[in-house]
């Protein structure tokens, strides 16, 4: 739990915070919005990209792979170098970054200077995830949980809707230009943050703290263990969520699927953001039971369109709320360290995701397409069962 002692540190390094900061926050929404596109935003527009760029489809995937990879590898070491650097500096930095690689990615001709923007990338995406949560906090120290969610916000927003507008878009005016709309977008970013974030500083270096510090601290595994289960179950059936849909001979297309899903995740955004401060340990196991309901309707009632989308929508509820309320479980068990702390779930998360498609393609090859909710059901089970066991440290009862 956060002291008396942090929360006061945290205001006095952020003036004012007794007024909700929402125009800071939005600029933080906004720079998960660019940085949840930049990640996605290749995925929609392989085809055209293998084609300009002379590369197989197949090889042109790796331009997703590396950009996850890039992240989970480096947002611990980086986030450590990193500390202290005052934010709004860093956060000036990583949107200035983004709007370069995004500008090279948009005008190269050549496949190995691209894949070395979307490393670049991703380096500048596994330290930004880890800065904003703990940013969001420190803007509004007394309702984090709340904070936490409006920043993080922006990253639903660019799954739900803005992940397939900008695919239609590159549809309409290219790939090329598409990117470079992004780099417009960090650019004006960049010029919100230097004039609605506060000047805060970095953290102080103190005696035993670092990595290790943080990762002995109590209730970070169970955190983290409760978040790689979940990330792990989404995407055993999220990254075959096509053939699963095509393969249950439903009324809809994978894409009403997906638009359902991404209604529901805004709503888990909001549930988060009226429960984290007060209902956290309640709002977490709530969200883990009912993404393992989802996943078991999922089971047995897959060839229901009825079904399948009422599943898809609260699915998705839960996908818009677990991360902020494990974020700010992660910030709340370790005050002093909040950036370490998430940068240890962000690591967790990239790591899940990748693991996540492995155990989903294996499912599928050895047992097909009904094996998938079942086998994501299971990794939800330990997570809810994580959570619940972790009461005295990682999710405390509310006070």
């Amino acid at each position: 739990m956060t002291s008396t002692t942090d929360l006061s540190h945290a205001a006095d390094a952020a003036p004012g915070t007794s007024r909700w900061p929402l125009a800071g926050l939005l600029v933080l929404a906004g720079a998960a919005f660019v940085t949840i596109l930049t990640e996605a935003l290749p995925a929609g527009v392989l085809p055209a990209m293998s084609v300009d760029l002379h590369v197989t489809e197949a090889r042109a995937g790796l331009l997703v792979t590396v950009y996850a990879l890039a992240a989970a590898v480096t947002a611990i070491p980086v986030t450590a170098w990193t500390l202290v650097v005052p934010r709004r500096a860093l956060l000036l930095t990583l949107l200035l970054g983004f709007a370069a690689t995004n500008a090279v990615t948009a005008v190269s001709t050549d496949f190995t200077l691209t894949l070395i923007a979307r490393i670049v990338s991703g380096v500048f995406a596994g330290l930004l995830w880890a800065m904003v949560p703990a940013y969001a906090a420190r803007l509004a120290p007394e309702r984090s949980g709340k904070a936490i969610a409006t920043a993080l916000a922006g990253m639903t927003v660019g799954l739900s809707l803005g992940i397939p507008a900008g695919t239609a878009l590159g549809g309409l005016i290219g790939w090329r230009w598409t990117f470079g709309l992004l780099t417009a977008l960090a650019l004006v970013l960049a010029a919100a943050a230097l004039r609605r974030l506060p000047r805060l500083p970095g953290e102080r270096a103190r005696r035993g703290g670092g990595l290790l510090s943080t990762i002995r601290t109590p209730g970070i595994a169970a955190i983290n263990t409760a978040s790689i289960a979940t990330v792990l179950g989404f995407y055993v059936l999220y990254t075959y969520i096509a053939p699963f849909v095509e393969r249950a001979g439903l009324d809809v297309s994978t894409g009403t699927v997906l638009f359902v899903f991404g209604l529901g995740s805004m709503g888990g955004v909001w549930f988060a953001g009226i429960t984290a401060d007060r209902r956290l340990r309640t709002a977490t196991l709530s969200l883990l039971a009912l993404a393992t309901l989802c996943l078991v309707t999922f089971g047995l009632f897959g060839h229901s369109t009825a079904a399948v989308l009422l599943g898809a929508f609260l699915w998705g509820g839960t996908h818009g709320g677990i991360p902020t309320l494990m974020q700010t479980a992660g910030v709340r068990a370790a005050p002093q360290d909040p950036d370490t702390a998430n940068s240890l779930w962000v690591t967790g998360w990239n790591i899940g995701m990748a693991g996540g498609s492995l155990l989903g393609g294996t499912a599928l090859t050895r047992a097909g397409t009904g094996a998938l909710p079942w086998t994501a059901a299971a990794l939800l089970a330990a997570a809810v069962l994580t959570t619940a066991v972790a009461r005295r440290n990682g999710f405390p009862p509310a006070d």
